[in-house]
């Protein structure tokens, strides 16, 4: 069963008739193509409206729409070879963050990303993308792992942020993510990421801080969610709409800050509609910046890489 979001009302209406149609024609035999095409119009057209004029709480809800690909998606279509390695050797596994080694487009890469699950079992055991600190301290053994061999890595970041909880705090949380960064401004290869969902606060920058950062046309990164932005500043989450507004979340506002350096359209009605183009697409994206990084010399990528995040904290000084 399709699931819809508030907004999409009228479209489920539409889609809700075109289903009865389509019924009636099978079990019927009764011709009603003509019928249905025109409902499929007007199904376009209204999809056409609705996204293309969303407000930054209708695209934090796009985002985070149960049906949009997750990282094991992405892995299962576009990386040959894959090898998932596990562990940080200090503490244990952590399932929310996947990582590994594969192809991608031909390159030998280390592949991380946050997996949120599939089902309500699965999403329990992957803590729903929120990573521990051993999350984090497997993605800077891999990052290593990725510098020694000089081979590229490729970050998807789908995660509302890191996971807050007592036992992350006791092993070192803030630690894990601000070393994950380091390490990230530190290695020397060719270094991609793209946000393809949620992209929250420090817990999506701990494997972000890319030479090329991408996002969907409809995903969201930010450094706190709204509704935890509106916590803290109206001491209400039923304020997370004005909150959305004013964190200027969007990829469209991102990519005017200079935040992120490129967007990956989605295909009419968001990813969750078409996950097959949405997967191609992004694998074409970060290919493409694959392909121009690759054969740079490790020292100049690196010293641009610092750069490019210095030059954010030094704008409107």
């Amino acid at each position: 069963m399709t699931h819809y979001l508030d907004f999409e009302k009228p479209i489920a209406e539409l889609e809700g008739k075109i289903e009865e149609l389509r019924r009636l024609t099978s079990d019927a035999g009764v011709n009603i193509a003509d019928e249905v095409g025109r409902l499929q119009s007007k199904v376009d057209k209204q999809l056409r409206s609705a996204y293309g004029k969303l407000t930054a709480w209708q695209k934090v809800q796009v985002a985070r729409h149960p049906e949009r690909p997750h990282f094991v998606d992405y892995v299962e279509a576009l990386i040959d070879e894959w090898t998932p390695l596990a562990g940080d050797r200090l503490f244990g596994e952590d399932a929310a963050l996947i990582g590994g080694i594969g192809r991608l487009a031909g390159y030998s890469c280390v592949i991380l990303g946050n997996e949120k699950g599939a089902d309500t079992d699965d999403r329990v055991k992957r803590n729903f993308g929120m990573a521990r600190p051993e999350g984090y301290r497997k993605a800077q053994r891999l990052m290593k792992l990725a510098d020694r061999f000089r081979l590229p890595v490729v970050a998807l970041v789908d995660t509302p942020g890191a996971y807050p909880g007592i036992d992350a705090e006791a092993r070192g949380q803030a630690e894990a993510i601000a070393r994950c960064m380091e390490i990230c401004l530190a290695i020397r290869v060719p270094f991609v990421a793209a946000v393809i969902g949620e992209g929250g606060s420090g817990g999506a920058i701990a494997i972000a801080a890319a030479n090329r950062v991408l996002m969907l046309e409809h995903s969201i990164y930010s450094v706190i969610s709204p509704e935890g932005c509106a916590s803290i500043l109206w001491r209400s989450a039923e304020q997370a709409k004005e909150a959305a507004e004013a964190l200027r979340l969007t990829a469209q506002d991102l990519l005017k800050l200079g935040v992120i350096d490129s967007i990956v359209p989605e295909p009419l009605g968001g990813a969750h509609r078409d996950r097959g183009r949405t997967i191609q697409a992004v694998g074409e994206a970060v290919a493409r910046n694959l392909r121009e990084l690759i054969g740079q010399d490790g020292g100049v990528l690196r010293m641009r890489r610092r750069e490019k995040f210095l030059e954010m904290g030094r704008q409107g000084l």
